[in-house]
């Protein structure tokens, strides 16, 4: 069965049994790995319209959220990742692929249809892997907000990220954190548009300080130019 027939909160030719499976598998996939702690976990709405904004500084923050959040969720992956069998997989349970630093209304159209349907999409603002302090924000999680009226909920990740210059880590802690869902700003042209991503921006580096504060420690951030493992 295709998203068309009979799941409208995934992409078009995905399969919502295989992404079913693929959400069981990865809610316990990483607790072996990790001493895994949530925080306002059920400010996840169950239902409805969500563009769910992250922090991304460590590879697995987008397969564990992808697992752990309680309800289908379509990410927006670089296009790298779809290669070999994860390019096989990952259209199949509905993950939507972008090039990074080119134009590309492709998946943000398919990810608009997504929510539109009730949905859920994930977007990692920063665009890329890094620190994950969240200190940019891209255009698209507020342009999709804007379009299609939905919520936006900032989650952070903090822990995933080995600190450079350490060694492996045995099940370190891992901390996720759910902030408050919020609307963006509807006024419209390009300032509504530099409006809304700012809002983004600031909800999500802020609920990055607060989670650092929680944390009590700084073993997530790393200087200019380094590097952790993960």
């Amino acid at each position: 069965m295709s998203a068309r027939d009979g799941a409208p909160d995934l992409p078009v030719g995905s399969s919502p049994a295989f992404h079913d499976l693929a959400r069981w598998v990865g809610s316990w996939l990483f607790r072996p790995a990790y001493r895994l702690h949530w925080h306002g976990e059920r400010q996840v709405p169950a239902q409805g319209p969500v563009v769910l904004v992250a922090n991304h500084s460590a590879f697995v923050d987008g397969p564990m959220l992808f697992g752990m959040l309680g309800r289908r969720a379509v990410f927006l992956v670089k296009q790298e990742m779809f290669r070999g069998a994860a390019g096989w997989a990952l259209p199949r349970i509905g993950q939507l692929p972008v090039r990074r630093g080119e134009p590309d209304r492709a998946p943000l159209l398919a990810a608009q249809r997504v929510l539109r349907g009730g949905g859920l999409v994930a977007v990692f603002p920063e665009g890329t892997r890094g620190v994950g302090d969240a200190t940019e924000a891209r255009n698209g999680a507020a342009w999709l907000a804007r379009s299609t009226g939905a919520l936006v909920v900032p989650v952070v990740c903090r822990g995933t990220r080995r600190p450079a210059g350490s060694g492996r880590r045995f099940r370190p802690r891992v901390d996720i954190m759910v902030g408050e869902p919020f609307a963006v700003s509807t006024e419209r042209g390009r300032a509504g548009l530099a409006a809304a991503t700012e809002q983004v921006r600031v909800a999500l580096a802020g609920l990055v300080g607060e989670l650092d504060g929680l944390r009590g420690d700084m073993t997530d951030r790393v200087g200019p130019g380094e590097h952790g493992g993960e």
